[in-house]
């Protein structure tokens, strides 16, 4: 039986032995250019889980799988787009992300390959025009856009997204919720997004795992996302599937809540 392209198998964390787990028995299957989004309580684990298949944290038990390689460090073939833009300030907006360029996929790239596929990063981002500024001289949303572009630039088969609009004010939200779809829609990268909004679970994933409450925090439901693409947000907020599917989201969150001790 062929192998799932991303397969986390009965992952297991710990921080201390004798220690509560984390997480337990994580089993997830991720398709080739599917949307995932991971949704849950405060502590359930989700941006564990994350780490873990970002090649940050090492399982206790279990492990991750990407294209039948065992995962157990990090690497350019999963990029990670934190809260936190993680910028570095003195250097521009180009600079940023044709570092990312040099490190990685640019290392079989001429001088003007990397200039060009840097330009063409951040205009996947809407972003060629402030690629002469410095952090400081955009805004937040900007940032996060930067931040997405560099992630990109490694040309990852999966990109991992810890809430990366959280910090983002709701308009700013919305227009990077749009973007990250229609950057998914032409590249066909494989998402793991971790958030705790709703509403941005079901518009943008093709299925929402919803974490049960910690310590020994497993996956409570699966749901499928059985919304087209390409989506419009307008269109779809009355549309009886994503009426559904955000009803049976916040029925599990609302459950979790009530009774912490439900695993």
């Amino acid at each position: 039986m062929e192998r799932p392209f991303l397969e986390i198998s009965r992952v297991s964390l710990r921080f201390a032995p004798g220690s509560p787990h984390v997480l337990r028995g994580i089993d997830l299957k991720v398709h080739e250019g599917e949307f995932v989004a991971v949704i849950g309580h405060s502590g359930c684990g989700k941006s564990t889980l994350l780490n873990i298949v970002a090649g940050l944290l090492r399982a206790t038990e279990g492990g991750v799988f990407l294209a039948g390689r065992e995962v157990d460090e990090p690497g350019p073939d999963r990029a990670v787009v934190f809260q936190n833009h993680s910028l570095l300030p003195w250097l521009t907006v180009y600079e940023n992300v044709r570092l990312a360029v040099d490190c990685t996929v640019g290392r079989t790239m001429s001088r003007a390959e990397r200039d060009g596929w840097t330009r063409r990063t951040l205009a996947l981002v809407r972003m060629e025009a402030h690629a002469d500024k410095r952090p400081a001289e955009i805004s937040g949303g900007m940032k996060q856009r930067v931040g997405i572009a560099r992630a990109l630039a490694m040309r990852p088969r999966v990109l991992l997204l810890d809430e990366p609009f959280g910090a983002l004010d709701a308009l700013t939200r919305a227009h990077l919720q749009d973007q990250v779809m229609d950057i998914h829609a032409r590249l066909g990268t494989t998402v793991i997004m971790i958030t705790h909004d709703v509403d941005e679970a079901v518009l943008l994933s093709d299925r929402i795992v919803m974490m049960t409450n910690g310590p020994n925090a497993t996956i409570g439901e699966l749901l499928e996302v059985d919304l087209p693409r390409p989506r419009d947000r307008l269109r779809l907020v009355s549309h009886p599937r994503f009426l559904a599917a955000r009803e049976a989201v916040l029925r599990f969150l609302h459950e979790r809540h009530a009774s912490p001790a439900v695993a």
